[in-house]
């Protein structure tokens, strides 16, 4: 059967809609708001359909939006964040997955843009595109009775404050608090007005209906806000009247640890709540070193999460800074050809520059991508066969130079 790739126009965003949510196993029609959501947030020379052509139905979808991604040392790179991204299961094995991440990514480095990113739904997929899985996360479940923590809420030691907010105060509080999160944080990506709007239930999706729930902010005795977490609880009670409410946080971003310690100990004091999830944190999370007994916390879930697709190593490997000094060249292969080529990693001076020097390691561009935030460690993917020493000592110097002091994190799915 024959398909064709391109960008969807106006009058096919229902079809395309409707192709997305049988994708993601959503029996639903897209209704009239989603087809105005997507047509006033999508841009359509980046969304694009794959159509069978003797029955013009829309069989796979794609798009891409501009992010952009905190660094190890704070800077903000540009890059276009893949999502929607479906093959209807009669049209699988065609190569359409292939035809529109080729078409995106050509069009990405042609916009300028450093970096590509996505959320895997499924591990094996990406890989083969070029990405790296360059962050991860753990959730945690804490048994609050164990915690060792005095169940009597008491005002942070600080001076500071936690205080119930409405979410007219987050949307007014909140970007502002992200902005300065994400300034510290490398893997944090960036929040437009819609995603404050969609997670304040001020807009809504026909398949991502707004939940209400509890909003609270940590204030500093300056009134500073340094900390925020909306959450909701399950209701949860036995048929004798005793609750065994589980509260889970949907979101807690933090910008200093004092704030981050106040709005868990929060947490672990509200009445009627004998277990919290903590939602997706990072690995290294401070949460299980906050309560007295570490123990009282089990990890649920543990994963992959935010892939990172170098599309200009220069660029990329300019921006962020590194822990330790030294010179790496690195051979960088990548079967779109977008990335490949030899580069010279001056790690003190934070350059990089194309070279014809013999190279210290040979990898591919997803392995650069694992490396590329801080979490993944050059000495264990070269003992997996994902790089390739040429010079001795050059893993171990490359575990030094890409490592960052905590593990990056992002907080988003998208």
């Amino acid at each position: 059967m024959s398909v064709d790739v391109r960008p969807i126009t106006a009058s096919e965003l229902s079809g395309w809609l409707h192709a997305q949510h049988t994708g993601f196993l959503r029996a639903q029609e897209a209704t009239a708001a989603d087809v105005e959501w997507l047509a006033e947030y999508a841009d359509p020379t980046r969304t694009q359909g794959g159509f069978d052509t003797a029955t013009g139905r829309c069989v796979a979808t794609f798009r891409s939006f501009p992010q952009e991604l905190t660094v190890p040392g704070g800077a903000f790179v540009p890059a276009s964040a893949v999502t929607n991204v479906t093959v209807l299961p009669t049209h699988r094995r065609q190569g359409l997955l292939t035809r529109m991440m080729n078409a995106e990514l050509a069009a990405a480095a042609a916009r300028g843009d450093v970096l590509s990113t996505l959320i895997a739904a499924e591990y094996p997929i990406y890989g083969r595109y070029g990405y790296g899985p360059a962050t991860s996360v753990a959730e945690w479940e804490i048994d609050v009775p164990r915690t060792g923590l005095d169940a009597r809420w008491a005002a942070p030691a600080e001076g500071g404050s936690i205080e119930l907010v409405d979410v007219a105060e987050v949307r007014r509080t909140g970007p502002e608090l992200h902005d300065r999160l994400r300034a510290l944080t490398p893997g944090v990506v960036s929040r437009d007005a819609r995603w404050w709007r969609l997670t304040t239930g001020a807009e809504e999706m026909s398949h991502h209906p707004y939940e209400p729930g509890f909003h609270a902010v940590y204030r500093t005795a300056r009134g500073e806000v340094t900390g925020l977490v909306r959450y909701g609880t399950d209701g949860n009670w036995t048929d004798a009247k005793v609750p065994l409410n589980t509260l889970r946080v949907k979101q807690l971003i933090a910008v200093t640890p004092e704030a981050e310690r106040a709005l868990w100990h929060f947490l672990c004091s509200i009445d009627w709540v004998l277990k919290v999830r903590t939602g997706f944190r990072a690995p290294d999370d401070l949460v299980t070193g906050l309560i007295p007994d570490a123990r009282a916390a089990r990890v649920v879930t543990s994963a992959d999460w935010l892939w990172v697709r170098i599309l200009d190593v220069v660029r990329a490997l300019s921006a962020r800074t590194y822990a330790v000094p030294g010179v790496l060249v690195l051979e960088v292969t990548d079967r779109a050809g977008l990335a490949a080529g030899r580069y010279r990693l001056d790690a003190g001076a934070g350059d990089c520059v194309r070279t014809e020097e013999p190279a210290g390691l040979r990898l591919d561009v997803a392995a650069l991508g694992a490396l590329y935030l801080g979490d993944g460690s050059a000495v264990r993917l070269g003992a997996l066969g994902g790089i390739t020493e040429e010079l001795p000592g050059a893993l171990a110097l490359a575990d030094a130079v890409f490592r960052t002091a905590r593990r990056p994190w992002c907080p988003d799915i998208f």
